[in-house]
């Protein structure tokens, strides 16, 4: 991480600024979030209509349609900023600390310290990579629902759009499709990684509040500005 500051000592530790997160990973971050907002809205919409057209004498309201369009552009939108973020993961040195986050994952001893400071009975533990044990979980649960969602949604997209792209995974999705059981039970999967993927965005915003409170850190602005503090070794 690159220092740009030091500060004064603060309750008997000097901290210094670092870069924690750069433009590239909050602006991939924000994406990420904005395309799963709005397929959310839109994607509750499309199976349950909750917004009224205004009448018109001419067949031109077709706010299923529109809806439908919003839908897929931000699903490829979300397909394309995971698979950037992936290859962050994986080859951009910038975030070597994340893939060190295994090593907390398989660390018994981190998994007790780390529960333990949200139980607020001990210390945040020393850390390797850049995610907590639990953290880390949350973060290949959060992916494994993505996955099955991108999956689910090109095989709905594949049955709309014979033609393109849809037609280019066609024949491929719908072996997925038929593996699966069916389209009826692939609607009731990418409803129900949905409603995972809220689960696990309202928990996310918990504990990066509750990081942001009780490890005085800045970790919460990070996202935002890009620096967090750190105590000076």
């Amino acid at each position: 991480m690159e220092t740009v500051q030091t500060v004064a000592p603060h309750e008997g530790a000097c901290l210094e600024r670092e870069m924690e997160f750069t433009s590239t990973y909050r602006w991939q971050h924000w994406i990420r979030a904005l395309s799963i907002v709005i397929l959310t809205v839109t994607g509750f919409y499309i199976a349950s209509p909750f917004v009224t057209p205004i009448p018109n004498a001419e067949p031109t309201n077709f706010m299923q349609a529109l809806f439908r369009s919003w839908h897929e552009i931000f699903g490829f939108v979300l397909m394309a900023v995971v698979l950037f973020k992936a290859y962050l993961f994986i080859f951009a040195k910038r975030y070597r600390n994340e893939i060190g986050s295994i090593k907390d994952f398989l660390n018994p001893k981190v998994w007790a310290k780390q529960i333990g400071y949200y139980l607020l009975v001990s210390k945040h533990p020393q850390l390797k990579g850049t995610y907590n044990p639990l953290q880390f979980m949350a973060y290949l649960g959060f992916y494994l629902l993505i996955f099955i969602l991108i999956i689910t949604g090109l095989i709905l997209y594949a049955h709309s759009y014979h033609s393109g792209l849809g037609g280019f995974v066609y024949d491929t999705m719908i072996s997925i499709e038929v593996m699966l059981g069916g389209l009826a039970w692939v609607r009731e999967l990418h409803h129900i990684a949905m409603w995972g993927v809220i689960l696990f965005v309202t928990v996310h915003v918990y504990m990066a509040i509750y990081n942001a409170v009780f490890g005085k850190d800045g970790s919460m602005d990070a996202i935002f500005s890009g620096m967090k503090w750190h105590k000076k070794d």
